[in-house]
């Protein structure tokens, strides 16, 4: 889907056609031209030939929330080799072939994580399309005040063609090239995440089921009573095997996390200060009127404090399920390693908006908060 604006998150992958860096290139500078050159003609002197304060409320809570898709698409060409880096790492985890006993969990878990993409990509999408109906289905004069002064101010002085017609493609193509790179970068951070997350909840059943496991290796490859003391000690020589497993899976995982946050952390800080101007702006303007711009920006917040809260309960899962593994039972050497292992473990696994607030519910709830008390700071200062 990425290759689509010319962003290549494999190395190895085919060389991306000029026809798609072109097709970037030109949506990027329409872009701007529309969102931002024009918004701010639209904003400063559009309103006031109008006085029509709540087009210029509309037309800069857009640009606003359309900036965090374009930001993290210039943010994903710069730093594209750490990204292949990343998609290769996470390729390579994905070839360390899993227990058999957790393939089953680590499938259904998946596709858990697939429908998260598709809902993100259908709401997101969706909203963008909705969004381009309102000239055909709603010809307010608010909606026509928007298309007829915010794109291209002033061509039709120029050419001497009626302007609204091409204020109406201009929105359209920008409107759905920004939605589209919004819900594939999501999309990536969200199977990225979601593949983290599975792989703990499935080493967390792994260590549930280590000592049945054990009993289960002895019976099938020895004979005699599992309770003696030779049997104790092929138990845990195959523990000991399966712990060095484990242990090097899960260090993999806090690796690619740690490698994925850095990676995106200032991106996501950037983001929540745009969703919180954004909103602030779409509050102020009403929501009878903006209502249509708030699902895009709020489904983008949602999911990345989602995405991180759900990490955070699979680390706490994976946590749990080390003291539950019956160690009580293990030898010496082998406790050793599972207090090494439950050490590790209470270093929560998160991701972070720039290192300044960790993404979860609370993280969620923090940003409403500040996005009420920011408007009702605009509303008092406007009236």
């Amino acid at each position: 889907m990425l290759r689509v604006v010319a962003v290549k998150i494999e190395a190895g992958a085919n060389s991306i056609s000029i026809f798609f860096y072109l097709l970037a290139t030109v949506s990027i500078v329409l872009y701007f031209f529309n969102y931002y050159a024009s918004m701010l003609v639209f904003v400063i002197v559009g309103c006031r030939e109008t006085g029509d304060i709540l087009a210029g409320i509309m037309v800069l809570s857009i640009s606003m929330n359309s900036l965090i898709g374009i930001n993290k698409l210039l943010y994903m060409y710069r730093h594209q080799d750490k990204v292949q880096s990343l998609v290769a790492d996470y390729i390579a985890y994905d070839r360390v072939p899993l227990w058999p006993g957790t393939a089953a969990l680590m499938a259904e878990l998946m596709r858990s994580v697939k429908k998260r993409l598709i809902l993100f990509f259908t709401v997101t999408m969706g909203n963008a399309f909705i969004f381009n109906l309102q000239p055909l289905v709603m010809p307010s004069r608010l909606t026509s005040n928007l298309y007829d002064k915010h794109v291209v101010y002033g061509l039709k002085f120029i050419l001497g063609i009626t302007n609204y017609p091409i204020a109406v493609v201009n929105i359209v193509a920008c409107t759905f090239f920004i939605c589209y790179i919004t819900s594939s970068i999501g999309g990536l951070l969200i199977v990225t995440t979601g593949y983290s997350e599975v792989r703990l909840l499935a080493l967390g059943q792994e260590m549930r089921d280590l000592w049945s496991d054990a009993h289960k290796h002895y019976r099938d490859n020895f004979e005699g009573d599992s309770h003696d003391k030779q049997a104790a000690s092929e138990l845990n020589n195959y523990i000991k095997y399966r712990l060095q497993v484990i242990v090097k899976s899960h260090a993999i995982n806090i690796d690619l996390i740690k490698k994925l946050e850095d990676l995106f952390r200032n991106a996501i800080l950037v983001e929540f200060i745009l969703l919180t101007a954004g909103l602030s702006i779409d509050l102020l303007g009403g929501l009878e009127d903006t209502y249509i711009i708030l699902p895009f920006s709020i489904m983008q917040v949602s999911m990345d404090c989602y995405l991180g809260q759900k990490l955070m309960d699979a680390s706490i899962v994976f946590e749990n399920s080390i003291y539950d593994c019956k160690w009580e039972n293990f030898d010496v050497k082998n406790r050793k390693t599972v207090l090494l292992m439950l050490k590790m473990s209470q270093r929560t696994l998160s991701l972070s908006a720039g290192g300044v607030a960790t993404l979860n519910y609370e993280c969620l709830m923090a940003m409403y908060k500040a996005v009420y008390s920011a408007y009702t700071t605009l509303r008092s200062t406007v009236e």
